[in-house]
């Protein structure tokens, strides 16, 4: 597909939900705070996204097929627009934790619909940069979002910063209608009955049950020490070594300026290199700076060791996105990535629970040393019992000519390759 269509139906509609969702990580506290919210209910109502995601994951990825993935896109989104607009409105408690659960399922469509297109329309020797820029906007309006969140919120009320994400949330949601075009395998999908689908995956479970488990405890591990150090590092400087909100908020930020700017290179390597050769290095290097944070005595110190982590978690930007795509049946994309996903989230919400629970059993240094083992059983996993799955460009030349065959040609191989074995045998 051209670059384009890429940017303008994935690209844009990421970037304004990336910045609409990151005004919220602001300002929802503070909603909280003013409805008279104990810290353990606000956590409960930061948590109700993911959680409604987490619940959506299968089942989104097994809707793809019945409503195709555009009008998943359009859903999602839509329902991330109400779940947003509404609290701007006069709002109780409960109902402010059930906008959050619906934007949450819409947010499970959109991932899964996005990840599906991404995964159908482009080739796989150009997956890894796709999913990695993917993976970067993301990053991008989560730094941002925050910081625009807290200045609407100062200048205009907190109502206006809703508003604000909402609307952010609606130009996607146009953006996604008007430029995204049907993937003509989509087509080809739709053709298989849902029984065949769910065969499919059943059988590249089966026949990759190795790789595929394997794969899958990797992912756990890897988004339990992405979300966190999300927490754990922000708890570290302001219980252990005494620091102000402001002088930890200086510290993530340094952080995410060097998450956010990797993931061209992470793009590079995966389609260059492979996988794992952004994969593995990525989760050891997180898991590095998780161990030397105990160490930390200082507003420096803790710089370098989330430095550390920054230009870990941006090394794998992607990923394991790419990983999931490049494991998944053609015919029935949208089931296995809603599995697949639905693992990754579950790691992503274990992830702060976990640092909680062996915070308060252990102290915060153990909890460091928790997510160090996560790191590293998530990289050696990767290294040791998964197969490589890039899929390197193939060219065909024709009989007497040496010129290539076309690039559609091109592409039906490498589909018909990846039906017959989803893994290489690398």
């Amino acid at each position: 597909m051209k670059r384009s269509e890429l940017i303008l139906a994935v690209y844009l509609p990421t970037a304004l939900l990336a910045v609409g969702q990151g005004v919220l990580l602001t300002t929802i506290p503070f909603l909280g705070t003013s409805l008279g919210m104990t810290n353990l209910a606000i956590s409960v109502v930061v948590s109700a996204a993911a959680m409604g995601t987490l619940v959506m994951d299968v089942p989104a990825g097994a809707l793809l097929h019945r409503i195709g993935l555009r009008r998943s896109m359009i859903v999602g989104a839509g329902l991330v627009v109400v779940g947003t607009f509404a609290l701007a409105l006069p709002i109780s408690v409960g109902w402010l934790t059930a906008m959050r659960v619906i934007a949450g399922i819409g947010t499970a469509l959109w991932g899964i619909s996005r990840h599906s297109f991404i995964t159908l329309a482009v080739p796989p020797s150009e997956r890894g940069r796709a999913i990695s820029t993917f993976g970067g906007i993301n990053r991008i309006g989560v730094f941002g979002g925050p910081a625009l969140g807290g200045l609407i919120a100062g200048a205009l009320g907190i109502q206006a910063s809703f508003v604000a994400a909402g609307l952010m949330a609606l130009l996607a949601l146009i953006s996604a209608g008007l430029f995204m075009s049907p993937v003509s395998e989509e087509q080809r999908q739709q053709s298989h009955s849902t029984s065949e689908r769910w065969r499919a995956v059943r059988v590249t479970m089966r026949a990759n049950a190795g790789d595929v488990t394997a794969a899958g405890v990797a992912q756990l591990f890897a988004q339990m020490i992405r979300s966190g150090r999300q927490i754990l590092i922000p708890l570290y400087g302001a219980a252990v070594l005494d620091m102000s909100v402001g002088t930890v908020g200086a510290v993530m930020t340094i952080s995410a300026m060097i998450d956010m700017v990797m993931f061209v290179p992470a793009g590079n390597i995966m389609d260059r290199y492979g996988r794992k050769f952004a994969s593995v290095p990525s989760f050891a290097i997180m898991a590095i700076g998780m161990g030397l944070l105990p160490l930390t005595n200082s507003f420096w110190t803790l710089t370098a060791v989330a430095t550390i982590v920054g230009l870990g978690n941006g090394l794998g930007s992607g990923a394991m996105m790419t990983l999931g795509a490049d494991l998944a049946p053609p015919e029935a994309t949208g089931e296995f990535l809603g599995i697949w996903r639905v693992i990754g989230d579950f790691g992503g919400v274990a992830g702060p629970l976990l640092v909680g629970f062996v915070g308060d059993a252990l102290g915060l240094r153990g909890s460091s040393i928790f997510l160090m083992f996560s790191g590293l059983c998530s990289s050696v996993i990767l290294f040791a019992l998964v197969k490589e799955t890039r899929q390197p460009e193939i060219r065909v030349a024709t009989v007497g000519s040496g010129s290539d065959l076309s690039h559609q040609a091109s592409q039906e191989a490498m589909t018909r390759e990846k039906q017959s074995c989803h893994l290489s045998p690398q």
